[in-house]
């Protein structure tokens, strides 16, 4: 993955107080304090646990992490209703912030969805972000220098960038969510089938997303993304979310015909 970081300039910010840091770049203590957050917590817990501790460090309302997977992201955890919203939204949509920084690698800081470059990117997804309240997304991607597992995103109800500091921080936190993602069991390493230990129970709604689109594959006698683009575009269209389209065709309540 190539390390470019999308940025944007700031707008009316101002100039971030002085830190002590210490040999990664963040601010001394930042790294101890995401630890308390998630100290004792159940590995089901630490997504979300994660994404309240970011809320607490940076300049942001929400946060909410996902794991990507053939084009859809997959929600493991949110700070908040609104944060779980912008998810599914960005899960429908699929041309968004989180995608882009799960295929660039790097950081999209997207900050300014009112106007600008920002809106310009990603029109559709800057007019449902701004109508669900949110202003300005930083996502941040999960992995290393070789594979992208997921993305952090990052939510703030005003526009505005991310200061040097911030975005150290918001890295840091990114690091310790792909440790901590990286070092759950897997189904076939888990002890008890009911156990959600293991990641694939963190991510039990990635099934039905893939089940829905193997039907649809069959229903329309179309390839995986042509079937995936034709549920988030049937979700978009009746203001649905692509979670619940694909509910309902694992459930035979919807059914896809050629046209």
């Amino acid at each position: 993955m190539q390390p470019r970081d999308d940025r944007c300039d700031e707008r009316g910010r101002e100039p971030p107080v002085p830190a002590r840091r210490d040999a990664g770049g963040a601010a001394q203590g930042d790294g101890e304090r995401i630890a308390d957050g998630v100290r004792g917590a159940g590995p089901g817990e630490v997504p979300a646990r994660l994404c309240d501790v970011a809320v607490e460090l940076l300049p942001v309302n929400g946060a909410s992490v996902s794991l990507h997977s053939d084009g859809m992201p997959v929600q493991l955890g949110a700070s908040s209703p609104q944060a779980a919203r912008l998810t599914e939204i960005q899960a429908t949509l699929g041309d968004c912030p989180c995608q882009s920084a799960a295929l660039s690698g790097a950081p999209v800081l997207a900050c300014d969805l009112t106007e600008g470059l920002d809106v310009s990117r990603w029109p559709v997804f800057a007019q449902e972000a701004t109508a669900a309240g949110v202003r300005a997304v930083y996502s941040m991607p999960l992995g290393n220098e070789t594979v992208c597992v997921g993305t952090l995103d990052l939510y703030r109800d005003t526009p505005g960038a991310l200061s040097e500091r911030e975005l150290r921080t918001a890295r840091l936190v990114a690091g310790m969510m792909t440790t901590a993602l990286m070092a759950l069991p897997r189904m076939e390493e888990a002890g008890d089938p009911e156990d959600e230990r293991w990641l694939s129970g963190l991510a039990a709604d990635q099934d039905q997303v893939y089940q829905a689109t193997g039907m649809m594959m069959a229903q329309l006698g179309v390839g995986t993304d042509e079937a995936l683009a034709r549920l988030r575009a049937h979700a978009f269209a009746h203001g649905r979310t692509a979670l619940d389209v694909a509910r309902d065709v694992v459930a035979h309540r919807l059914r896809f015909t050629p046209e």
